[in-house]
């Protein structure tokens, strides 16, 4: 697969960090880091089957996930039994600490300039893409809420089928039209149902990486009711250009 996906949305490790403490209700303060490390890999070998554009900060802090665990598994040193060792998870818990509350200064920030925005009158598609067609509020979905729904996916299709020959081809560019297609017949669509009509693994991993295209294009927003909650995507629309006219637009 030759395709490669460059995301302006992506978010850096301690932002998949603090996704994976969140996700498990974990204790920020007491991580149990052999699992935090484990489920980690396991999203970064997701990204790289994926051929995301991984930088090197997340190799950096799988190093250091990986040094802390082994230093965690070591025996206290002798004459080092008595004293009061330094916890290895205390500079990253301090770290997440200190990114965790910039990401709640950020967003309060965010908010008032929303507010702000509020004094004056905003178009009609721009307050729907806020509520939602049903009236609701919706989160929108980070990167690594995608790549979880992705990863469920993958572990629901039948083993037997990794072993077919497959003789469908899929383009991203097919899946593409077909989204897009799809959300003008419904103004939103469940992603599990996006990935449940996929025929086998190589048509799962077409699909995701189309829904990437369309969010980075701001053609599509993934969205959830409640934080981790199911994923829907819906067209964005104050940004709907056929997809045909952008593409010839970028590549000129």
């Amino acid at each position: 697969m030759t395709y490669k996906v460059r995301l302006e949305l992506f978010e850096g490790p301690l932002d998949l960090l603090l996704y994976l403490v969140k996700k498990d209700h974990l204790n920020i303060y007491d991580i149990p880091i052999a699992q935090v490390t484990e489920q980690y890999l396991q999203y970064l070998n997701l990204m790289q089957l994926l051929d995301l554009n991984i930088v090197g900060e997340f190799l950096v802090m799988a190093s250091t996930l990986l040094q802390i665990k082994s230093r965690m598994l070591l025996p206290p040193e002798e004459g080092q039994a008595q004293e009061e060792e330094e916890d290895p998870r205390a500079e990253l818990v301090k770290r997440l600490l200190e990114y965790e509350k910039i990401k709640e200064i950020t967003e309060s920030l965010r908010q008032k300039e929303a507010e702000q925005k509020e004094v004056f009158k905003r178009p009609k598609a721009e307050i729907e893409q806020q509520l939602g067609v049903d009236g609701e509020v919706y989160f929108e979905a980070s990167i690594f809420d995608l790549i979880t729904a992705f990863s469920k996916a993958l572990e629901e299709v039948p083993k037997e089928v990794f072993y077919e020959v497959v003789k469908d081809e899929f383009t991203i560019e097919e899946k593409v039209h077909e989204i897009l297609h799809l959300l003008l017949v419904t103004p939103s669509v469940r992603i599990g149902e996006l990935f449940g009509k996929a025929k086998n693994k190589i048509e799962i991993i077409v699909t995701f990486l189309a829904i990437l295209e369309l969010i980075r294009l701001k053609e599509i927003a993934a969205r959830q009711k409640d934080l981790f909650a199911e994923i829907e995507v819906t067209r964005n629309k104050e940004n709907i250009i056929p997809y045909e006219r952008r593409n010839k637009t970028e590549t000129n």
